[in-house]
């Protein structure tokens, strides 16, 4: 037992197995289920960490990959580590690398000990195994780390699926003995098997028998469509330990995570609040808007009236329609704001509503399977 790293469940659901709990970490605790910020490169991309705390963000994500071409973990270790380096007070986790590798298709391979790849910043060869991502996560200084897994596409055929889950798990057992500082940053495992629900069983089965100290659900919201991803975590999440926080990767709708969070998942991260922001859209109590439209041309209300965030204190919809249309660097981070604000409270009120008993009364909506989240169509 880790006494660094413990979560604690303080309330279920009694319709689901949604539950509130806290996630003690040595930089503070997450109050879950919580959405969690995305900084790929030690950064919320147009968010300053006062901005970011302002959001009430409470664990940030970084990227392994990203950091280890720019600038070098040997900078970020000298820097006093992640959390000096980019001012983040909070507690941090570190993605493996291993979704970026595997989306360079055509510039990586793979073998037993790892991948290859050439860096797309100067061509470099770099061979990046199980043992190379924990030391450069263990430099990073990130209170969670992840273990280096193989993403496999979707769709992928039975055989593919079984080799690459098979091989996650031998790296994962690399993982754990290259892993120096356990007291320090929780090594999480991650859950393969396409979307093959026998083989996520096996997965997470094995998986729990190395009492990790979390685990997270990975290989999802990889192109499969929302019924699958909602398959997957009904079917996975319950197999994880009820002692250990459940992380599911990569996942950041409101339908998704009201789905997975009914199904005892604790975690969620994303890039689509700062995304959204850089490309005029607000997620606006369930929707999703497009203030480039017109119709905010003259619409001097807040984004969202019940909102606490900056941007909605004190700007209209007119006056965001106006630096979106000027592509103005302000409106995108005005946008990311308040998106990234959203999606915290969204979890918020989920947690809340466990509390008092009430989260399928609350949030029956988005817990029907055939809810769809709001689009605006000129979005794309």
């Amino acid at each position: 037992m880790n006494e660094n790293f413990t979560f604690k469940s303080i309330a279920r659901c009694s319709h689901t197995q949604a539950r509130a709990g806290i996630f003690y970490t040595p930089h503070g605790v997450v109050e879950t289920p919580r959405f969690m910020p995305v900084g790929t490169v030690a950064t919320v991309k147009t968010l300053t960490p006062a901005q970011l705390e302002a959001t009430e963000a409470q664990m940030v994500l970084a990227n392994t990959y990203h950091l280890h071409l720019q600038p070098g973990e040997e900078i970020i270790a000298k820097a006093g580590g992640l959390h000096k380096f980019m001012n983040w007070k909070g507690p941090m986790l570190t993605d493996s690398g291993g979704f970026q590798v595997f989306s360079l298709s055509k510039m990586r391979k793979i073998s037993e000990d790892g991948v290859i790849f050439r860096s797309p910043r100067n061509g470099d060869i770099i061979n990046l195994t199980p043992e190379k991502s924990i030391q450069i996560q263990n430099a990073l200084g990130a209170d969670v780390i992840m273990a280096f897994d193989e993403c496999p596409p979707y769709p992928s055929d039975r055989s593919t699926i079984i080799a690459s889950t098979e091989r996650t798990y031998r790296w994962l057992e690399r993982c754990i003995n290259a892993h120096e500082c356990p007291q320090d940053r929780a090594l999480f495992g991650i859950v393969q098997g396409g979307v093959y629900l026998d083989l996520r069983q096996a997965a997470a089965e094995s998986l729990v028998k190395l009492d990790l100290p979390g685990y997270a659900i990975g290989g999802v919201s990889v192109g499969e469509p929302a019924e699958l991803i909602e398959k997957i975590v009904k079917v996975t999440a319950p197999l994880l330990p009820a002692s250990k926080p459940r992380y599911l990767m990569g996942v950041g709708t409101y339908r998704e995570m009201a789905q997975a969070i009914a199904w005892g998942v604790d975690m969620f991260d994303c890039v689509i609040p700062t995304r959204l922001g850089r490309h005029g859209a607000a997620l606006v109590q369930g929707e999703r808007w497009n203030l480039r439209n017109s119709r905010f041309r003259e619409d001097f209300t807040p984004l969202d009236e019940t909102c606490p965030c900056y941007t909605c204190q004190n700007f209209s919809r007119a006056y965001l329609n106006h630096l979106v249309k000027c592509q103005e660097v302000l409106g995108y981070t005005l946008l990311s704001l308040h998106n990234t604000t959203e999606l915290i409270r969204f979890t918020t009120r989920i947690r809340e509503a466990i509390l008092s008993d009430r989260f399928t009364e609350e949030f029956a909506p988005w817990l029907n399977s055939t809810t769809t989240e709001s689009t605006d169509p000129d979005l794309c």
